[in-house]
C-alpha cells in the first residue's frame, strides 16, 4: 500500500448539522509523510491559524460527533469527511475549515467520495502505515463494546441495536475502497423525529432537516431507506472516520457492538499509545 493524496483540491460548502452554520471547506494535496491537517482559525481575537494533525490525541469531544483541535481552535462532524478519505486511502491532505464543523451535505460520506473521484488520486512513492495486531485488545462501556482482533485484512463486523422502528442491524464486510463505495458511502446520519427538540436545546442539530438526515417516527422512516440495514451502515461509515484518527492502515479486524465516537476515540487512543511503548502487541510497518 503506497500512500496517496488528492491529484487537486476539493472544495465543499454548506451548512453545519449541528451549529446551523454555514462553511466551507477546502482539501489540497500535501507532501509524502504529512499526514491529514486541519488547518483551523483560532477563537481568540488574533484569528490565527492553528494547525491540528488528524490523530486520536487530538479529539476533544464525541458526545455526538467527533471534534478535533488545539490551542483554541476546533471542527465538529469532521468523521464523515475523514471516512471517505481514510477508505480512498488519501495519507497526506491539508484539509482548511472556515466555519465550525464540516458541511453534512446530504448526511452521508457520498459528497466527499464523489469529488475525490472526480478530481483523482495520485499515488506516491512512499509506502503506507500499516497497524496490525499479535494480540486482541476490548473496549467497554456499559453495554457498549468494541473488540479488536488480529487479522489479514480490516474487516468491521458492527451490530446496532436501538429502539423501534429501527431495531437491530448487522454488517459484516471486509472494508477498501470498492466495498466503501458499494456498501457505505452513501448512508446517512439518522435520528429520531422526538429527539429533534432535545438536540436543538443543547445546541446541536440545529442545520438537521430531513435533506441532510434520516429521520425515523414511531412508524418508520419519514424518507425511502437506501438499504434496509441503512442505520448500521452508517454506523460504520462513522467507525471508519474515527479510526482513520489512527494515523495508519488497520490490518485488523474491529467487532463493534452498540458503539460510538467515544469508544472508537478510547480505542484509537489506545492503540497509539501501545504503538509507542516498548513492550507493543501492535505492530506497526511501513
Amino acid at each position: 500500500m503506497t500512500q496517496r493524496t488528492p491529484a487537486a483540491a476539493l472544495r465543499f460548502d454548506g451548512i453545519g448539522l449541528h451549529s446551523g452554520e454555514n462553511a466551507t471547506v477546502e482539501v489540497a494535496p500535501a507532501a509524502p509523510d504529512s499526514g491529514i491537517v486541519f488547518v483551523l482559525r483560532s477563537g481568540n481575537e488574533s484569528r490565527a491559524t492553528v494547525t491540528v494533525p488528524a490523530v486520536a490525541e487530538n479529539v476533544l469531544d464525541t458526545s455526538r460527533a467527533t471534534v478535533v483541535g488545539r490551542d483554541g481552535a476546533s471542527v465538529s462532524t469532521t468523521e464523515h469527511l475523514l471516512s471517505a478519505l481514510f477508505a480512498a486511502g488519501i495519507t497526506n491532505a491539508r484539509i482548511t475549515v472556515e466555519g465550525p464543523e464540516i458541511p453534512i451535505g446530504d448526511g452521508s460520506a457520498q459528497q466527499f467520495i464523489d469529488a475525490l473521484d472526480a478530481a483523482g488520486i495520485v499515488e506516491q512513492d512512499r509506502a503506507r502505515a500499516v497497524l496490525s495486531l499479535d494480540e486482541p485488545m476490548v473496549v467497554r462501556a456499559a453495554d457498549r463494546m468494541v473488540a479488536l482482533l488480529p487479522a489479514p485484512a480490516f474487516r468491521v463486523r458492527f451490530v446496532a441495536d436501538f429502539p423501534p422502528p429501527i431495531g437491530t442491524q448487522y454488517f459484516d464486510d471486509e472494508i477498501d475502497g470498492t466495498t466503501y463505495r458499494r456498501d457505505v458511502a452513501a448512508a446517512r446520519t439518522f435520528g429520531y423525529l422526538h429527539e429533534v427538540e432535545a438536540l436543538r436545546a443543547r445546541g446541536l442539530a440545529r442545520g438537521g432537516s430531513l435533506e441532510n438526515a434520516l429521520v425515523f417516527t414511531p412508524e418508520g422512516p419519514m424518507q425511502p431507506l437506501r438499504w434496509a440495514n441503512e442505520v448500521v451502515r452508517h454506523k460504520v461509515l462513522d467507525l471508519i472516520g474515527d479510526f482513520a484518527l489512527l494515523g495508519a492502515w488497520p490490518q485488523f479486524e474491529v467487532v463493534a457492538f452498540k458503539s460510538g465516537h467515544e469508544l472508537h476515540a478510547l480505542a484509537t487512543r489506545a492503540l497509539r499509545a501501545r504503538i509507542s511503548a516498548a513492550s507493543t502487541p501492535a505492530t506497526l510497518r511501513n
